[in-house]
Formats: structure tokens, C-alpha cells, sequence
């Protein structure tokens, strides 16, 4: 019975950690988003027809991180840490 105890007590504190860890990475992947991404996918991310940039409103963090560390449009984001990555892409995640 302890351990069932231990088992979910552990579960909680470990669930409430991710919960900062996500907030930590949505706020400063907006602050990487507005300084590197906005300029042309738009404030909004809906993207601008008129830079050719998509929209990237709506993908999934997965998706989002996929791009960025494949695509050679995204050239100046090569520099990004693993983390900002993921931080954009949580930010990203978060708007609908």
C-alpha cells in the first residue's frame, strides 16, 4: 500500500513539474517567436501571403519543431538550442 501511496505521489509532483517546465517554454518560446518568426509568419502566426510565409497557427508543437530543424528556409533559426525549439513550438502549440 505504501508504495501504490508513493507511486502516485511521485506522479503528482512530477505532472506538476512538467506544468512549469510548459509555462516556462511557452513564455520565452513567444519572446524567440516575436523576435525570429514574426516578421514573417505574422504576430498572429497566420502567416503573409506576400512574403510567402504559411501559416503556422494550429501545428502541433511536433510539427512545428520538425520544420524548424529540417527546412532550409528557416537558416537563422539553425542557431536555436534544442530548447528555444521546443519554447517556440510550445508558444506556437498554444495558439488557435
Amino acid at each position: 500500500m505504501k508504495k501504490a501511496w508513493l507511486s502516485i505521489g511521485l506522479a503528482a509532483i512530477l505532472s506538476g513539474q512538467a506544468s512549469i517546465v510548459r509555462a516556462q517554454d511557452v513564455s520565452s518560446g513567444e519572446k524567440l517567436y516575436k523576435k525570429k518568426c514574426a516578421g514573417c509568419h505574422g504576430a498572429d502566426a497566420a502567416g503573409k501571403p506576400a512574403t510567402k510565409a504559411p501559416p503556422i497557427k494550429g501545428k502541433s508543437a511536433d510539427q512545428i519543431q520538425q520544420v524548424i530543424s529540417t527546412s532550409s528556409k528557416h537558416s537563422s533559426l539553425k542557431k536555436l538550442t534544442a530548447d528555444e525549439v521546443k519554447g517556440i513550438a510550445a508558444y506556437l502549440a498554444t495558439l488557435k
